[in-house]
């Protein structure tokens, strides 16, 4: 498949970056990070055993992300982020929590994707809250979009999934459109899915929905 160069899975904002953050990072990116580069990763090689593979896009400040990982700990857990405070504090939850089966890529996806990632090396892709662009104008940066999906599947050993998950209805129901256009990909549900019960409610989750936010949760299997 060529490179869909158009497609970023992220845009990259200032945020503040505490000092533990900070600190985190510092001493923490080289032993639980992987740096970016052009080569192949052996992830068997990179986490030490032969276990289910799980790809996070996007994992924002890793509160669900360290939670997953610390409640299966059969799986392995690569999470991608470009945003250098969720870095940070995702690498403390790994440190706090003392996860051998988490590892992070400070850079962006769809360079990921293409760069490091073998065919059919995982077992399932979580993407949780991507950025609802929720102006129209906007819609053509979101980043669920056909192409994206199709370079995902082959990245997913058959039987492996994709879950998304997203509180804006507008997006949901593209992101739905697209997932059911992809041939690779059975819906696993009627239309959206019940949450999944590995995915846990984050603090700001619970807020949205005490406030009569609506989440929606959308599971696919590859054929």
């Amino acid at each position: 498949m060529q490179p869909q160069q158009s497609i970023r899975s992220f845009v990259l904002r200032q945020g503040r970056l505490s000092d533990a953050q900070r600190r985190a990072r510092e001493s923490l990116l080289p032993q639980y990070g992987i740096p970016y580069s052009e080569n192949l990763l052996d992830l068997n090689q990179v986490f030490g055993r032969q276990a289910p593979k799980i790809l996070e896009i996007g994992f924002g400040m890793g509160e669900a992300t360290a939670i997953i990982a610390k409640m299966h700990p059969a799986n392995d857990y690569l999470g991608i982020e470009v945003h250098t405070p969720g870095v940070g504090s995702l690498l403390r939850l790994i440190q706090q929590n003392e996860l051998k089966n988490l590892r992070i890529i400070q850079h962006d996806a769809v360079a990921v994707l293409q760069r490091m990632l073998p065919l059919e090396c995982l077992d399932g892709i979580h993407i949780f809250f991507p950025d609802p662009w929720p102006k129209a104008r906007h819609h053509k940066r979101r980043l669920i979009q056909s192409a994206f999906v199709s370079r995902l599947c082959t990245h997913l050993k058959p039987g492996g999934y994709i879950h998304v998950a997203t509180d804006w209805e507008n997006y949901a129901v593209q992101i739905l459109q697209v997932l059911n256009q992809e041939r690779q990909l059975r819906n696993t549900a009627k239309d959206f899915a019940p949450r999944p019960d590995y995915r846990p409610i984050t603090k700001f989750e619970h807020r949205g929905l005490k406030s009569g936010h609506g989440v929606w949760d959308l599971l696919y299997c590859k054929y």
